[in-house]
């Protein structure tokens, strides 16, 4: 177990609907982060942009993408993830994909489509939840909209570190800052959330506001609206263990099942 994990998202401007030159962008930032960094995390459609064509860009898994995913891991010996779309069995995904520096894969489909651009008319949902097993570390992937769904998101596997990767737009960025904070706190945990920047061709505004935020709900690191870059921390399991069992919230919380 590694009670140390360096975690880096990188914000950045989408190119719409061209997996080459976004790829490429990310591979440049990628080429210049420290060799000790464990987990790279990009932002939602990080291929695309949040596109409702997706025949445009959809991939399979054996596609460019996840491999060039696999290049990056494998190379910097580091986990890496983020969402893309791809065509399966004849039905579209907003799929979030985990590299782990072997190569070796885990997906979320994602769970909350947003109905209000209709994005439950193109991509198929999921009802799976998914934990990832990673130095130690049990890691919750969610998308976007999901954020807004706190049962979804409630921490009944004791997971340490909760990942958020969006197209949140500029409208609505406070609800962003705002949920975030609120997921980390209500369940005692670490959160990254790793947003876009610029405008698409639907002529939405992103600002980003990529962050990084502890098990109390305190900002660990944070970018500029409509910044460029990077947000990075060393997160601590031992810390929040110790909060952890010195609060008990987590202990008191309601039992309850899902039902779709």
């Amino acid at each position: 177990m590694k009670n140390e994990l360096k975690i880096v998202g990188i914000q950045a401007d989408l190119v719409w609907e061209n997996p080459t030159k976004n790829s490429a962008f990310f591979e440049q930032k990628i080429e210049k982060l420290d060799s000790d960094v464990d987990l790279i995390v990009l932002p939602e459609m990080y291929t695309s942009g949040f596109t409702m064509n997706p025949k445009n860009v959809a991939e399979k898994m054996d596609g460019f993408s996840v491999s060039w995913m696999q290049k990056i891991a494998s190379k910097k010996q580091t986990a890496i993830c983020g969402s893309l779309v791809i065509s399966e069995n004849g039905k579209f995904y907003n799929r979030f994909v985990f590299v782990f520096p072997s190569g070796a894969i885990e997906t979320y489909n994602k769970r909350h489509s947003f109905t209000l651009a209709g994005e439950d008319k193109v991509y198929t949902a999921d009802s799976k939840k998914l934990i990832i097993k990673y130095k130690g570390w049990k890691i919750c992937p969610l998308i976007c909209y999901d954020l807004r769904f706190p049962v979804w998101a409630r921490n009944a596997e004791n997971y340490d570190l909760l990942l958020f990767m969006a197209n949140w737009p500029v409208a609505r960025i406070k609800a962003w800052d705002t949920l975030l904070k609120a997921r980390a706190i209500e369940n005692m945990c670490y959160v990254i959330g790793v947003n876009r920047t610029g405008k698409d061709a639907n002529n939405y505004e992103y600002s980003g506001n990529s962050l990084i935020i502890d098990y109390l709900g305190e900002e660990i690191s944070s970018l500029a609206e409509n910044e460029v870059g990077i947000v990075s921390a060393t997160i601590f399991k031992n810390k929040q263990e110790r909060v952890r069992n010195k609060l008990g919230f987590l202990n008191d919380m309601d039992a309850f099942s899902i039902k779709f």
